[in-house]
């Protein structure tokens, strides 16, 4: 069984760890009530529209 010869230290650790959860892009999708680029599952900030339902003044 293989058996580690020296400790790993905390920057070797966290930066193996940092390297895994890299954030990913916004995805953007087109609001079908004004065209405009929003992002997916969320209220359109131009026309306050969400699901095809009015839910914000703008």
């Amino acid at each position: 069984m293989a058996v580690p010869k020296r400790k790993t230290s905390k920057a070797k650790r966290d930066s193996r760890r940092a390297s895994n959860s890299k954030l990913a892009q916004v995805s953007l999708v087109e609001c079908p009530q004004c065209h405009e680029l929003k992002e997916a599952h969320a209220v359109c900030k131009k026309c306050g529209y969400y699901d095809g339902r009015k839910v914000m003044d703008v």
